[in-house]
């Protein structure tokens, strides 16, 4: 009985990773800082806004902070869905066209999201920004940095946010994605994210948020530290490009960084100099998939999903929009 109160008393394993999501589209090519969410291993979501802890065989949930979606702060959405709009890995397509990802991602909101994306009034589907909570590996390439967590600090997380008013104050400068990524990190481990004000001018980032972590952990060997990579799913999407911070992208950007050397070369010097003395940091390339994706061999589909695939193909040579956000900014 002693060994079995022993071994209930222990903490735990469980795991939270910041999502470093690279830009896409044509506001991800003027802001090019990407996007940032947190995943937690061990929390599942209730429904988008309220949490639990998972049930066996659950493969977690993202969390993240939007803008205009239901007028909330903070969304969850389970994993999978997340990453493909799809429940299970073995529906994700083998590749994925434009009419592919908005057929997928209105089939899933119809089936979960219509709280907070209902139908227009004539039953199509809404604009906006609920295209941004599912099918996120189809738009771009996702970076994880991983950092074991206790019961104990997964539970604290949970009731902090289950307990608190979840109402938007979005500001893109001070109270951005990469904000509510840093307050997370911050609050489950104190001092481990920081603003950088040299590089980024005092913006939170989510670049600086995934360098803190991944800078942190180096200190903490006991949080055993690891960093994945979620790859965009093959297909005729544009691929993503890689995420920048705030002077790199000034720095890289010939549209800014000309006009501003031939009006202010003091200031496009000093860009310069933020960018190389503090800003430079890069996720591994050689990052392995993450665990949950490659044990579940993604990108498998059943007969009916490759049908979808062959429609969408049929017609992809049409013009057509995009039914997801341009963005991929902060």
């Amino acid at each position: 009985m002693f060994v079995f109160l022993f071994l209930g008393s222990l903490p735990a394993r469980a795991d939270v990773a910041v999502l470093l999501e690279e830009p896409y589209g044509t506001f991800g090519h003027m802001n090019p800082t990407g996007h940032a969410a947190i995943y937690f291993s061990s929390l599942c979501a209730e429904t988008p806004t309220q949490l639990r802890p998972c049930k066996p065989g659950e493969l977690g949930v993202v969390i993240s902070r939007y803008h205009h979606i239901a007028g909330y702060d903070w969304i969850a959405v389970p994993l999978v869905p997340y990453l493909y709009a799809v429940g299970a890995l073995k529906d994700v397509p083998t590749r994925a066209t434009a009419e592919t990802e908005a057929a997928l991602r209105d089939s899933y909101r119809r089936a979960h999201l219509e709280a907070i994306a209902p139908d227009n009034k004539d039953g199509s589907t809404p604009d906006g920004a609920w295209t941004q909570l599912i099918g996120a590996a189809y738009d771009r390439r996702i970076f994880g940095f991983q950092i074991a967590t206790t019961a104990q600090q997964d539970e604290a997380v949970l009731q902090r946010l289950n307990d608190r008013r979840n109402r938007s104050h979005f500001n893109l400068l001070f109270h951005n994605c990469a904000d509510f990524a840093r307050a997370t990190m911050d609050f489950l481990f104190p001092g481990s994210v920081h603003r950088n004000f040299i590089a980024d001018f005092g913006i939170t980032t989510p670049k600086q948020v995934a360098k803190s972590v991944l800078k942190y952990s180096e200190k903490h060997e006991s949080l055993d530290p690891t960093v994945f990579v979620i790859p965009q799913v093959p297909g005729t999407i544009p691929r993503s490009r890689r995420v920048d911070g705030v002077a790199e992208s000034l720095v890289k950007s010939k549209k800014y960084v000309l006009p501003l050397a031939l009006l202010h070369p003091i200031f496009a010097g000093s860009f310069l100099v933020a960018y190389v003395s503090d800003g430079r940091f890069y996720p591994p390339e050689e990052a392995p998939v993450m665990e949950e994706v490659r044990s579940a061999e993604p990108y498998q589909t059943d007969p009916q999903r490759r049908r979808l695939e062959v429609q969408a193909d049929e017609v992809s040579a049409k013009p057509t929009l995009r039914q997801s956000s341009p963005g991929g900014g902060l």
